[in-house]
């Protein structure tokens, strides 16, 4: 059961990617379960009540547990601040073509032909510079943060096998995705989920300090700006007059 359950969790890390990279959005601010502010004195016992008997079954959120615990925070925000330059760099590109698309869309009728070809293409060319920039940083940090969660992971599935046997669970359900991307429908988070309870116990075992809070609230977790392309707006449906 032991050896079975590592290689499945080692299985996700193979395959991990954080969204956030993509989004607007922190990643290092998990939605289900809460980042630790200190590093406890021991590993914490459960202290949710969980169903009994001989189909005891347990959630987790593997993403959540992850960048939640201290050292994918510290980690996290390592990263986040290794690529703040090529950022800053992106949004300089951004904003070089975006001033340029707002100089064709009040000047095309303006320019002579030969001065809005050769506006047209230099658009063109810094266009295809900058999503191939976005697309090789979003791999560059994807790739990156895969490290850094099957690094973590690796530590913390045993801690996750170790859990289970004490508390008496028959099976540990991974819920980092929602139905219908994972086959878990419905579970009661304040029941059966043992994401924070892993989490302290992994704050533990590492030894990692807490992060410092960073003033303004937590970064988000590495990004590049995406491509934008003006869409019109979509006209409300007219809703009929109220009798």
């Amino acid at each position: 059961m032991k050896s079975k359950f590592l290689s499945v969790v080692l299985a996700i890390a193979a395959t991990f990617t954080f969204s956030a990279f993509a989004q607007t959005g922190s990643a290092a601010t998990p939605s289900s379960a809460a980042a630790p502010t200190s590093t406890p004195a021991s590993t914490p016992a459960a202290t949710a009540p969980v169903p009994t008997g001989p189909g005891k079954v347990g959630t987790i959120n593997i993403q959540d547990a992850i960048i939640a615990s201290n050292e994918g925070r510290r980690d996290m925000d390592a990263l986040q601040k290794k690529y703040e330059p090529k950022q800053a760099e992106l949004k300089n590109q951004n904003d070089e073509l975006e001033s340029l698309k707002k100089q064709l869309t009040t000047q095309q009728d303006k320019l002579n032909p030969e001065a809005l070809d050769t506006l047209k293409r230099q658009i063109d060319g810094k266009q295809k510079s900058f999503d191939r920039n976005v697309q090789d940083a979003q791999e560059e940090v994807g790739n990156q943060q895969q490290e850094i969660a099957g690094r973590i992971l690796s530590k913390m599935a045993p801690l996750i096998v170790k859990y289970a046997q004490e508390n008496g669970y028959t099976m540990i359900i991974d819920t980092s995705k929602p139905w219908p991307q994972s086959p878990v429908l419905w579970w009661n988070p304040d029941a059966v989920d043992i994401t924070k309870n892993v989490v302290d116990g992994y704050n533990v075992q590492s030894g990692v300090a807490a992060p410092a809070a960073s003033p303004g609230g937590t970064k988000p977790a590495p990004r590049a700006p995406a491509t934008t392309t003006p869409k019109p707006a979509t006209p409300k449906p007219t809703e009929p007059p109220k009798q």
